[in-house]
């Protein structure tokens, strides 16, 4: 199971790397990714329709707005629509356990409104602090799941998709389109994410259908418009 772990993390890990948009001087960093844990805020057992009520509502805001200027968390915001997933918080934390209790203490995961589901997350250390005041921007979160056709094997098949898999990213990254990507790292069915800065969600859309593993049923995407502050993106 470690080595299936490892080896999982480390073709992911090259997706991520990759995935980055390069610098303006156009001088090529050194890519070092960092394990942050990705909290999916999803509809929980007291969940309304209707909306949080207000107190909650305000105490949340207030717990993701002092979890952003304190730096335990660096991005955090809504998505745009009406799926499962209320909302994405990613955490700068020294293990899962840490994190988990940074999501627990929400007091809209706290009151059952919502549940956090926590995955491990790699990604370079791109993301900024919020501008001030702040001001929610949209962008598209493309969740990467297994496709129809995944399959666990390694056959030369695959690492030729998977070659072109990697040269789709790098073309979307010098179009700056893409921001950020990186790979989950519990190999399950969520293998990693995309976040596009675009116009549109059919432009996202466009894009994600452009890459090879999902035109070959490997990976499928998830795509939602993500409210999150401006400036943190890349």
């Amino acid at each position: 199971m470690k080595k299936s772990l490892a080896g999982a993390l480390l073709v992911l890990s090259v997706i991520a790397v990759v995935a980055i948009v390069r610098a303006q001087d156009k001088k090529e960093p050194e890519h070092k990714l960092i394990e942050f844990h990705m909290a999916l805020l999803k509809r929980g057992p007291n969940y309304n329709a209707a909306g949080m009520p207000k107190d909650m509502q305000s105490g949340h805001i207030a717990n993701v707005m002092s979890l952003l200027e304190s730096g335990k968390a660096v991005i955090a915001g809504p998505l745009a629509d009406d799926g499962d997933i209320a909302g994405v918080l990613v955490f700068r934390a020294k293990s899962a356990e840490e994190a988990r209790t940074w999501a627990d203490a929400d007091p809209a995961v706290k009151a059952g409104f919502l549940v956090a589901e926590m995955h491990p997350w790699w990604s370079e250390d791109v993301m900024k602090k919020p501008l001030t005041p702040v001001k929610l921007t949209t962008a598209y979160l493309a969740l990467l799941t297994r496709g129809a056709k995944w399959t666990p094997e390694k056959t030369p098949a695959t690492e030729e998709l998977q070659k072109a898999h990697i040269a789709n990213i790098v073309r979307l990254a010098d179009m700056k389109k893409l921001v950020v990507a990186g790979p989950f790292g519990d190999n399950g069915q969520l293998r990693g994410i995309f976040v596009f800065k675009v116009a549109s969600i059919e432009e996202a859309r466009v894009l994600t259908e452009t890459d090879p593993a999902v035109q070959a049923g490997r990976l499928a995407i998830d795509l939602h418009p993500w409210m999150v502050p401006e400036g943190v993106l890349p």
